[in-house]
């Protein structure tokens, strides 16, 4: 059995002024690489290619330190379109050069790279599971490019889920069933120990075909070798169902018939329905289709990299995928390829048939709660059985120019990992919270109590820089100020759809603004706006502003946001990480979420500012905040003279 010494993680570094020590921070190297999305060990979203790549495992290079990685050769992609069974990049007004493209140099871009959050070290990238001591992250990136195309598996392991090291590539495209990419798959760990992955395929007909491969060692810790099961591929897509429409397969749950059972995203074009198929499995490599499907909603259209899970209604602890019984809600969750979302909703499972019921057919999946509000998507859970919870990872795409990406060498990030539990407050809701280890990230802090925050007021926070923040803050809004608000159709308010912070109501704007220059010419806020309906009752917005993140002219400037439940004697709560070029912000215990890509020129490194905002006409506010500054997490390769032993 394989052994390795606990690599060494760099400690916290600060220099006299408390804040992190910044030049530690790997250098971008100038070739492409990139990062699209997230694999918990099982969760790489499905882009196909129509045109294959080229892998030649007979000729070897060095990289990264000098791991040896298998020398791709690659063929142009012409398109990534849906038709070809993938989703653009989603920013892809901008793909064809329009509007010009800003004078980016490598100060600006530099800074964009972040310090705590999953990315590759160069190019583009697209789940974790937890084996033998280490968590592993699988996912779909290119070795060759800063753009989408030619995706392989990218493989990093970590101890605490923050503090990641890039191991070679675990599997690449180098048989018919998967010569088109090697795209989303799932791993189930069976009790024996056992490890089984599906994973979809693209063939060199571009027909999407679900896979099978295993460890070649499963006394390898890390997991370095994997062997394709001889007889794939073990699925392919089943009358009715087109030949791109048949992918992602989930993590496998156990069934009381003694079977394993898993679902594969799909659709009908009979109204646009977006379904989840239904297999049952004694081996992993005959399947049985069920009669009908999971579940399915019209008008969704395809549903990518679904998810189905277990939740208890009662306690604060995951539940692994094969519980089933009193207490438990079960969340089903799809990535719409339509409008790139990802939405969840609880219900019902009736094991005996196979069907899942939402609780509120009105928030039916594709159609109600999203789990993110702003750029989130191809997300996984996984049950991490080392600490009892259930574990979320998305992936943060661009919304910068693929020209900026390709200037950098790098695209996409992984967001931080979120503890995913019922809200037994509200009933309909998840709770996402970051992953308790990324505290360990946190060097020293400011604490600001009870500031009164006028309308029409911005207040400067005496934070040293403010790129890499972690921010818990409070608002309490003038009660007489609430009683006072006149009635407002609330269906005509909308975060995106808004005039954003500028918009001024009686309560609200009021709020963050981060990643700010000091003249604030560049700013991103991230706020409240309250709003009373015709019934009298008060109604919550939580919104990101990104309108003038950015002077630089191609990139998105969206507005993003919600309504958000906030119950009778709940104050206002909402924790921001920064980190560079991502805002990931959760309210009211993580009832809601708004992860934004921001782009600043000015407001970075030293020139970022944090401020307090309430840009209302009628309400004081008062803010309590505790502000950490951020330390790298280091990601690096794994050092070389452990995989040697």
């Amino acid at each position: 059995m394989s052994t390795f010494s606990d690599p060494l993680l760099p400690t916290s570094t600060t220099t006299n002024d408390g804040s992190p020590v910044t030049n530690r921070r790997r250098p971008i190297k100038q070739t492409f690489l990139i990062l699209t999305g997230l694999l918990l060990v099982g969760v790489f979203i499905a882009f196909i290619s129509d045109k294959a790549s080229v892998f030649n495992n007979d000729h070897l290079k060095r990289e990264n330190g000098g791991q040896i990685e298998p020398e791709i050769i690659i063929k142009p992609v012409e398109s990534r379109s849906v038709s070809a069974g993938v989703s653009e990049k989603s920013n892809g007004k901008f793909l064809h050069g329009q509007p010009e493209s800003y004078p980016w140099n490598n100060y600006m871009l530099s800074w964009q790279r972040t310090a705590f959050h999953f990315q590759p070290e160069k190019n583009w990238m697209n789940g974790p599971m937890f084996y033998k001591g280490w968590y592993h992250f699988f996912y779909q990136y290119n070795p060759n490019a800063a753009v989408w195309g030619d995706i392989v598996w990218g493989h990093a392991v970590s101890k605490d889920l923050i503090h990641w090291l890039h191991l070679p590539l675990a599997m690449i495209p180098d048989q018919w069933y998967d010569i088109g990419g090697v795209w989303t798959g799932s791993a189930t760990i069976l009790p024996d120990g056992k490890i089984y992955m599906l994973y979809t395929g693209s063939t060199k007909d571009s027909v999407q075909v679900q896979n099978l491969a295993y460890p070649a060692d499963h006394n390898d810790p890390l997991l370095r070798k994997w062997t394709k099961y001889s007889g794939n591929p073990v699925l392919v897509p089943p009358p009715g169902i087109e030949p791109k429409d048949f992918r992602d397969p989930t993590t496998a749950w156990y069934t009381k018939q003694g079977k394993w059972r898993l679902t594969i995203g799909s659709k009908n074009d009979i109204n646009k329905t977006g379904i989840a198929l239904v297999y049952d499995t004694e081996d992993f490599k005959t399947y049985e289709l069920l009669n009908d499907t999971m579940h399915g909603v019209p008008g969704t259209g395809m549903w990518e990299c679904v998810d189905f899970y277990p939740v208890s209604v009662s306690s604060e602890n995951g539940l692994d995928t094969s519980v089933n019984g009193d207490g438990v809600k079960h969340v089903m969750k799809a990535s719409l390829d339509d409008d790139r979302h990802d939405y969840y909703a609880l219900g019902t499972y009736y094991e005996e048939t196979g069907k899942w019921v939402p609780d509120n057919p009105v928030i039916d999946v594709g159609i109600g709660i999203r789990y993110d509000y702003g750029i989130f998507y191809a997300s996984k859970t996984f049950y991490d059985q080392n600490k009892g919870r259930r574990v979320l990872w998305g992936w943060i795409s661009e919304s910068d120019s693929e020209f900026a990406d390709v200037k950098k060498g790098w695209a996409s990030v992984q967001g931080i990992p979120r503890t995913v539990v019922f809200d037994k407050k509200t009933g309909t809701n998840l709770l996402q919270w970051p992953v308790n280890e990324v505290e360990s990230l946190r060097l020293s802090s400011k604490q600001f109590d009870k500031i009164e925050v006028k309308p029409g007021s911005v207040i400067p926070l005496d934070v040293p820089t403010a790129t890499q923040l972690d921010i818990i803050a409070e608002f309490e809004v003038d009660k007489s100020a609430l009683d006072n608000v006149t009635i407002f159709n609330e269906e005509e308010f909308s975060c995106s759809s808004s005039g954003g912070a500028a918009q001024r109501g009686a309560v609200g704007p009021f709020g963050l603004l981060v990643l700010a220059d000091k003249d604030r010419s560049e700013q991103t806020p991230v706020y409240f706006y309250i709003t009373k309906g015709s019934d009298g009752n008060l109604k919550t917005f939580f919104c990101t502003d990104q309108s003038r993140s950015s002077v630089a002219t191609d990139v998105n400037k969206q507005k993003y946001g919600s309504f958000v439940p906030v119950l009778k004697g709940e104050k206002l709560s909402l924790r921001t990480l920064v980190d560079h070029s991502i805002v990931e912000s959760f309210v009211q215990g993580g009832r809601s979420t708004i992860t934004a890509r921001v782009y600043p020129t000015k407001a970075i490194y030293g020139d970022a500012k944090l401020f307090l905002f309430n840009n209302a006409t009628e309400a004081s506010v008062t803010a309590s905040l505790k502000v950490w500054q951020m330390n790298s997490a280091f990601i690096r390769p794994f050092p070389e003279e452990e995989l040697r032993r």
